[in-house]
């Protein structure tokens, strides 16, 4: 994680976090659909939540990643119960839509993820979200629903199963973004380690109860550990980092390059090649991810006195308290913010989640 810490004082660091995080997650559904002949879904999301969390905290322990930041604590069980029954629930929608359509179908449906997670966070945790991230939502929305309808049989037009279990799968991850961006100020690797190991454990025990057929090669077991470390371990890791600086709904907005991700591999790998719909919502969802990188938010805003724990550095407006004797670098504690009014770029961060009118 050396790349984050040399780039993290730029501008640019959160947004090219959101988009590595996003390549790497593009490897989930085209790699997912050729280990689905030797696994059961619920095995799956089992084997893939394990495989990050075992790799991250290897990783966390070797190379002491994220000794400067804040630990999870208590407060946070409620956002951390939610996340593990929500990353169980989506995967296992995911891998049981993949039966049922083409990975590159269900890699470009991934965008709606951006919809529903930047939906949830206006009606829930009231993020701000301008006029070009509405138009942005609206677009992909339309080509989601474009997308999920089988052209196949012009006089009999219906919605194809594997799509709307896609849908269903982003959704929950919608919610779970949400639920993720309330532990944002946290160590990501903790999040990712405490997340990998719980929904793991729990899609493992719900496959055993389904008696689902256990795999009876290692391959395909250590190949979903391996897929999960680097699709969802180091994705969520990055993830998250961005998540702190830019908010839910911005940060979905960056992710959506994963699909295009996952188009081009399962083009490669499984030869597919999708229909004349599927180009029509590609170059729509284009659109709408375009939409939501250039909206920009400046306003006169007021910061109310606020008292958190996170990581942060003191090269910036929002962390002006001082150290006896002085602290240089990344470092934590409880801190105190007063209250001020200033105007500036901002993004729903952790520092930014005041009402708008």
């Amino acid at each position: 994680m050396k790349f984050w810490n040399r780039i993290e004082n730029s501008k640019f660091a959160p947004i090219m976090s959101a988009l590595l995080a996003a390549l790497l997650f593009g490897l989930n559904a085209p790699l997912s659909k050729l280990l689905l002949s030797d696994l059961s879904p619920m095995y799956m999301v089992a084997f893939l939540y394990l495989g990050a969390g075992i790799g991250m905290l290897l990783l966390h322990t070797l190379t002491q990643e994220g000794k400067s930041e804040a630990p999870l604590t208590v407060r946070e069980m409620p956002w951390t119960v939610s996340m593990i029954l929500l990353d169980v629930l989506a995967p296992f929608f995911l891998m049981w839509g993949l039966q049922r359509t083409s990975a590159a179908n269900a890699s470009l449906l991934f965008n709606f993820e951006m919809v529903a997670t930047s939906l949830i966070a206006l009606g829930f945790f009231r993020e701000s979200i301008g006029k070009r991230m509405w138009f942005s939502i609206g677009i992909i929305t339309i080509a989601s629903i474009f997308l999920s309808i089988d052209f196949s049989d012009v006089s009999a037009w219906e919605f194809s199963s594997g799509s709307l279990l896609v849908i269903a799968a982003c959704g929950c991850w919608g919610l779970e973004n949400n639920c993720t961006r309330n532990m944002s100020a946290k160590s990501p690797a903790e999040i990712v380690i405490v997340k990998g190991f719980g929904s793991g454990t729990t899609a493992l025990v719900i496959a055993m109860l389904m008696k689902n057929s256990f795999p009876d090669s290692l391959f395909p077991i250590m190949g979903a550990g391996v897929l999960g470390f680097v699709a969802y371990g180091l994705s969520i890791f990055l993830y998250v980092k961005a998540q702190r600086y830019l908010g839910a709904a911005r940060t979905s907005a960056y992710y959506a390059a994963a699909p295009f991700m996952g188009v081009l591999l399962s083009m490669l790998i499984l030869k597919e090649f999708p229909g004349w719909n599927f180009a029509v919502a590609a170059w729509l969802m284009l659109c709408g991810v375009y939409l939501a990188i250039r909206e920009k938010h400046i306003h006169k805003h007021l910061h109310e006195k606020l008292v958190h724990n996170h990581a942060h550095l003191h090269d910036d407006q929002h962390h002006n308290h001082e150290h006896n004797p002085p602290v240089v670098g990344w470092h934590f504690h409880e801190h105190t913010h007063e209250s001020c009014t200033h105007v500036h770029p901002h993004s729903p961060d952790i520092h930014h989640r005041h009402q708008h009118c």
